[in-house]
């Protein structure tokens, strides 16, 4: 067994203490806190945040003000039973936290923290960690033998091993009465049944995106917003499904990552839907270049007839003639083309010659012949007798 799997991405030699330089803190799950080389000033927060297996977090109540840091191994109150967390946030941003998720710390009622995980804990929680992946095997072969259209991802057992959550994908409404009779049978724990989508599945599976690193939902993305294909107009994409869609099926997560630049961009663009009318006839939107602000016109409406490149400060001006009633003579491409410049060694540091300091029209001295040598007075030359 990975000892990975042990510690939920922590180092397996610190399950005793807090793991402040392990390998959780640079994991999906880690939060910076930016405050914590701050001042304390005020109260203090007894509410700290806890994490377990995948992305699942939770909340709970220091009711025995603890000395919790982070990497803390905690015993938690569960229903029924307790269960084994880490500490992944303490502190002031925990209000933060809170502020983020919606949750009022007044009336919100949050499970207690019951003490620092003893070595028995730590124990009987690997224990049931050793039978995840058992169960998860198990169950998918009940599951198709009662012919389900659903599938078993994954198998988080508690840490007291009272209780274990199945994590599952289906695309319509699965009715798993029966699967939870077989599976208590089966394994004789308290069973809860959770359903997953496609995007938290390729988040724990993992993989390597289109862009070549590894994908977004399984190194950082926790919280999953939807993704529509509004977002990809506004950025001027193909409408392909097969580049648009991610290796679980749905719309990349990150075409929500720039659409708020391209909606900033467009706020001085005129409306797509505004005809241009010249004396040749109406021209009509095809496409928009936001960088370089030109719009690309038409005289056929779903066909690239005649497209000409208009700046965007020229739509205004003929829509403006439009509307009082004037009508250009042509749209004429007034765009100036763009030729790649031809590459070319040129001097952009300002270095110097290496023969500036020669003077072309200086003459050289003549250098005057010296006599050379006798041979005969080289003592290798001489006949000694």
């Amino acid at each position: 067994m990975n000892k990975d799997n042990y510690t939920r991405g922590c180092d397996i030699e610190k399950l005793d203490t807090a793991c402040e330089n392990c390998s959780c803190k640079s994991g999906k799950l880690h939060i910076y806190d930016w405050l914590e080389d701050l001042p304390k000033a005020g109260e203090t927060i007894d509410i700290v945040e806890v994490r377990f297996k995948n992305t699942r977090k939770a909340f709970f109540k220091n009711v025995n003000d603890l000395n919790l840091k982070i990497g803390d191994f905690v015993a938690v109150e569960a229903s029924p039973g307790h269960d084994i967390g880490i500490v992944s946030l303490t502190g002031d941003l925990v209000k933060y936290q809170l502020k983020k998720y919606d949750i009022n710390p007044e009336t919100y009622e949050f499970k207690k923290v019951y003490r620092k995980a003893k070595q028995a804990d730590l124990e009987k929680w690997k224990e049931s960690i050793d039978l995840e992946h058992a169960a998860m095997l198990k169950s998918r072969e009940i599951s198709q033998s009662l012919k389900l259209d659903m599938k078993i991802g994954d198998v988080e057992y508690q840490g007291d091993k009272t209780k274990a959550i199945f994590y599952y994908i289906a695309d319509d409404r699965v009715d798993f009465r029966e699967l939870i009779k077989v599976l208590a049978e089966q394994f004789r724990i308290r069973i809860e049944m959770r359903q997953i989508g496609a995007r938290q599945e390729a988040g724990r599976i993992g993989g390597i995106g289109s862009c070549g690193r590894e994908l977004c939902c399984s190194s950082w993305i926790t919280n999953f917003v939807s993704v529509t294909t509004v977002a990809a107009r506004y950025q001027e994409l193909s409408l392909n499904p097969q580049k648009l869609a991610g290796q679980c099926g749905k719309l990349k997560c990150c075409l929500n990552f720039e659409v708020d630049c391209y909606i900033d961009a467009q706020k001085d663009f005129p409306p797509r839907e505004v005809v241009l009318h010249t004396k040749d006839g109406p021209y009509f939107h095809q496409k928009t270049d936001v960088f370089r602000g030109v719009m690309w016109y038409s005289s056929a409406k779903d066909y690239a007839v005649n497209i000409t490149p208009v700046p965007v400060e020229r739509v205004h001006e003929i829509i403006a003639l439009n509307k009082k009633g004037e009508n250009i003579d042509k749209l004429t491409n007034i765009v100036p083309d763009s030729k790649p410049k031809e590459m070319d060694y040129s001097n952009v540091v300002g270095q110097d010659s290496l023969t500036r300091f020669e003077d072309k029209n200086r003459k050289k001295p003549k250098r005057k012949n010296k006599p050379r040598p006798n041979n005969n007075r080289n003592p290798r030359n001489n006949n000694e007798n």
